[in-house]
């Protein structure tokens, strides 16, 4: 068994089967990547589940933008939680603030429970955080499984320090999913401090200038951590 995980961030069914033809043991499934994502077709989500043999989760995010969701919004991830429960979605992928910075904790826990038994990732809202280490212990009460962040930082390169203070503080209560800028070239140094969980989407526009998960950097960064353990 791998001593690693390789989340491919995919914003197309496309991009997801690439991600898996470049050996990612997870797909994060969104669209508008160049947006930052956004919650999938509902049609993609269904597609994606007979065009894929690995565990993907979906990104929950209603709009471009700030984390900062009114309750209507809100409404609108919980229903969109529970088509994914409904049609057999692994995990989904999640996160929302407070105006100040901070977790909100009651929109959060209340995701929590209408994605269970799913697997729940607090996405990289957590890097527009206000206090490192305050919400980090937030996302974990919340019950979240795993936290997608650079460190609250641009990318993980200028995130390493932060990363792994996170890695040291959590202690194994909660999955660190380092993204952001992960490729070949940084997947090694995020290793050694004790990353194990890796999310790149790996794309480049492909023939049609349109932006696609390329199989082959998926690959780059398999092969790099292979290469290390």
């Amino acid at each position: 068994m791998n001593q690693y995980l390789v989340e491919c961030c995919a914003n197309s069914v496309q991009s997801a089967i690439n991600g898996e033809k470049g050996g990612a043991n997870r797909i994060e499934l969104c669209r508008d990547l160049e947006l930052g994502g956004l919650t999938p077709k509902r049609r993609d989500i269904i597609k994606t589940i007979t065009s894929i043999n690995i565990p993907f989760y979906v990104l929950i995010r209603p709009r471009v933008g700030n984390f900062i969701y009114t309750e209507n919004e809100h409404l609108q991830m919980i229903n969109e939680i529970q088509f994914c429960k409904t049609n057999g979605c692994e995990g989904i992928v999640i996160g929302t603030l407070h105006k100040n910075g901070s977790i909100n904790i009651e929109q959060t826990k209340q995701m929590v429970r209408a994605a269970k038994p799913m697997h729940v990732t607090f996405h990289r809202a957590f890097d527009e955080g206000n206090d490192l280490l305050k919400n980090l212990e937030d996302v974990i009460v919340c019950g979240c499984n795993t936290i997608l962040t650079s460190g609250q930082a641009k990318n993980v390169n200028l995130g390493l320090e932060n990363l792994k203070r996170i890695v040291s503080v959590s202690a194994g209560r909660i999955n660190i999913l380092a993204g952001s800028g992960v490729n070949h070239t940084n997947a090694e140094g995020l290793f050694n401090i004790g990353i194990r969980d890796f999310h790149l989407s790996g794309s480049e526009k492909n023939k049609h200038g349109v932006l696609e998960t390329n199989s082959k950097n998926i690959q780059a960064v398999l092969e790099k951590l292979e290469s290390i353990v």
